[in-house]
């Protein structure tokens, strides 16, 4: 295994560009990016830049990954660019993502299913939840781009890779997977997204291990609060997921598989907007009804570790929520955001720590590229 980073966190990307933000993971002492999309490395696919791209990955030693954006046509609105790389035509946008990414050898590739609106708190802020359409009327819109899209990813190699997102099931993507063929659709696994489904990290990994091709890498605060759950982004190793289960569940079906850590965006590259909280509400029978596979034995495995975590923050070993919030991004006006690049830069590293630990006590072995980190 590898271990890097989502390109979209990393601190400066945009400002970097993205044959400066190789040496910058290489000055990390990571070993790859996960650029979220072929449009961030080249938004007008030039084959000329990415072939740049691939060269110097290459020489430095890195992994390059990347995606061809969201498949949920539902919110295709939101991302013009999709749209406007076809000329109009958003499958030969798709398309030429596809073939472009092949084209540099990056033929695992991501999608995702949704939009998250953090503006807006409890289910209306995911699109599993719109009501101008329902959710499995979305379902089986994806399917459709999916099917659509198979014949290009066949002709080139490639995986369409569902990321398990804020508002999809572990369930569902195996679904998808199996209507439309393993051959050409797998998984990005995100190790905490599945939390705001209610799904338990460790058994999602377990369900959807064998069509793992990519992953987002990080760990979360779940805990009691108005109206349900509350989720908040935190370093590997100080929320809720036991990488040590997952990681080994993952390695054992895939153990060349390239981990990507997600971190928190630096507030430089992006203010923190003032409606941050996300509500998972999951005592509401609403909420509850639109997960028909999550199972009463799942659903009290996941309290169980809500309520381990609980005792953590009451005991005063780990933050509450709002501390948290206050420290790192100045709770509860915004006004004043101290988390910037030097703070963003060491939460990559806390958690770039967390996981060669538990890495190297389950006996995963990870590129020797890690082992620069504290000379950079």
């Amino acid at each position: 295994m590898k271990l890097g980073i989502d390109g979209l966190k990393l601190p400066e990307v945009r400002k970097r560009g993205p044959l400066a933000s190789l040496d910058h993971v290489k000055d990390l002492g990571l070993s790859g990016i996960f650029f979220s999309t072929v449009l961030d490395m080249s938004p007008t696919l030039d084959r000329g830049l990415l072939r740049e791209i691939r060269e110097k990955a290459d020489a430095l030693g890195l992994y390059l990954e990347s995606g061809v954006g969201k498949i949920n046509p539902y919110c295709s609105a939101e991302a013009p660019e999709l749209r406007a790389v076809g000329d109009g035509d958003i499958i030969a946008g798709f398309t030429r993502m596809i073939e472009a990414g092949a084209a540099i050898g990056c033929r695992e590739l991501w999608v995702s299913p949704g939009n998250f609106k953090a503006q807006y708190r409890g289910r209306l802020a995911n699109d599993r939840f719109r009501t101008d359409v329902t959710w499995d009327e979305q379902l089986r819109a994806m399917e459709n781009v999916l099917r659509r899209l198979a014949p290009a990813a066949r002709a080139n190699g490639a995986h369409l890779n569902i990321e398990t997102h804020d508002e999809i099931t572990s369930f569902e993507i195996l679904r998808l997977i199996e209507a439309v063929g393993e051959d050409c659709v797998g998984v990005v696994f995100d190790t905490a997204n599945g939390l705001q489904r209610g799904e338990h990290p460790v058994r999602a990994a377990g369900r959807l291990a064998p069509h793992v091709r990519q992953t987002h890498v990080k760990d979360a605060y779940v805990g009691r609060a108005t109206g349900g759950l509350d989720f908040q982004t935190r370093p590997c190793g100080t929320g809720i997921v036991d990488f040590g289960a997952i990681l080994s569940i993952l390695a054992a079906a895939n153990p060349s598989l390239n981990l990507s850590l997600e971190v928190a965006q630096s507030c430089e590259d992006k203010r923190r907007t003032a409606h941050p909280r996300q509500c998972i509400e999951i005592d509401d029978p609403v909420w509850r009804a639109a997960h028909p596979d999550l199972t009463a034995e799942e659903l009290a495995d996941y309290m169980a570790m809500v309520d381990a975590y609980e005792r953590r923050v009451v005991s005063g070993e780990v933050p509450d929520w709002e501390t948290y919030e206050r420290e790192q991004y100045g709770y509860p006006t915004y006004e004043n955001q101290p988390y910037g690049f030097a703070e963003a830069i060491g939460f990559v590293r806390r958690s770039a720590r967390h996981i060669e630990t538990v890495c190297a006590e389950r006996g995963i072995a990870l590129s020797p590229a890690i082992g620069q980190r504290e000379a950079a």
